[in-house]
């Protein structure tokens, strides 16, 4: 069975592809920042056969800098790179450069690592933030990079990922849009709707991308598992949607009111740059995967908000 070597595996989406992985049988090395594996005292663990973490290794170390991990990249079928900085902190001028050299030194050390003739799968991350505020235009794959910090770091990201190619991987690009699930995104959004003070962001005309966990998970699968498939991917469902509806469509889920909007300019002052990122507008679709073959367990918003909140 092929080895796959996670970066990024504590977090939201790391846990769950590392959970995936082990349940198929494949050996799964996670990399990250914790100084112990996060896997030990997680209660979902508890609840599934814990022989599969035979087959799992963590290693605790900081990508950033080059070391001994890097051996297992080259001893690695498939990589798969959601390294990177939480956005969701104000950004001072210090906390923009961790967030870029999160991303951009960890995708350049592991590139650097892999093994040059080996044929290598390397999916790496980026966010559907590299198109930056596209208003209401329709955003498929082929839309140019935008201008902002987070378009640029986005764009540096990628480039040091489609580096792989010279190595001979076959390489995969995830532009995630917000991913949603049992934690993640959710776990900020849903706490002010029980509390009945829940509200779109802004005028709440700006386009908001997103994606159900599980059709992300099913999506790398659906990569790996076709050879000719490579190139750039809107990780995003299929029927985007400005943020006005996606609140009221939370509101609806979660029978709370939906009537509190949190205007532009108070997110600006508390939020600062990431206030202003937060409000752009991206109404991003999957074109590539569409067109590849994929099929959406989860195409509208509705459809996730239920399978979540029902589970």
């Amino acid at each position: 069975m092929e080895k796959i070597f996670i970066s990024g595996a504590s977090g939201f989406i790391g846990k769950k592809l590392v959970r995936l992985f082990l349940s198929k049988g494949y050996q799964v090395l996670g990399i990250g920042s914790s100084s112990t594996n996060p896997f030990l005292d997680d209660p979902v663990l508890k609840e599934q056969d814990l022989k599969e973490f035979e087959k799992f290794e963590w290693i605790s170390s900081d990508t950033t800098v080059p070391g001994k991990w890097q051996d297992k990249v080259a001893q690695s079928d498939i990589i798969i790179n959601l390294a990177g900085r939480n956005i969701f902190h104000y950004w001072t001028e210090n906390y923009k450069k961790a967030i870029y050299d999160s991303r951009i030194l960890t995708t350049r050390n592991i590139v650097n690592a892999m093994e040059k003739g080996k044929t290598q799968k390397f999916l790496t991350a980026s966010a559907a933030g590299v198109y930056g505020d596209c208003k209401d235009d329709l955003i498929t794959e082929e839309r140019l990079p935008g201008k902002d910090f987070l378009a640029n770091v986005c764009l540096d990201w990628e480039n040091e990922g489609l580096k792989a190619q010279e190595k001979g991987a076959r390489v995969a690009i995830m532009r995630f849009g917000v991913v949603l699930g049992d934690g993640g995104a959710l776990s900020l959004m849903t706490p002010a709707f029980k509390m009945f003070v829940g509200g779109p962001l802004g005028g709440g005309r700006h386009w908001f991308p997103w994606i159900h966990v599980t059709d992300l998970e099913k999506a790398i699968e659906f990569i790996l598992g076709n050879k000719e498939i490579m190139g750039v991917f809107n990780f995003t469902g299929p029927m985007p949607i400005q943020q006005k509806q996606f609140a009221k469509v939370l509101g609806r889920v979660l029978t709370r009111p939906c009537f509190i909007n949190a205007p532009s300019f108070m997110i600006k002052a508390i939020m600062g740059e990431l206030g202003t990122s937060l409000l752009q507008s991206q109404r991003a679709i999957p074109k590539n995967l569409l067109d590849s073959g994929y099929s959406f367990a989860f195409p509208t918003l509705q459809s996730a908000l239920e399978d979540i909140f029902r589970k």
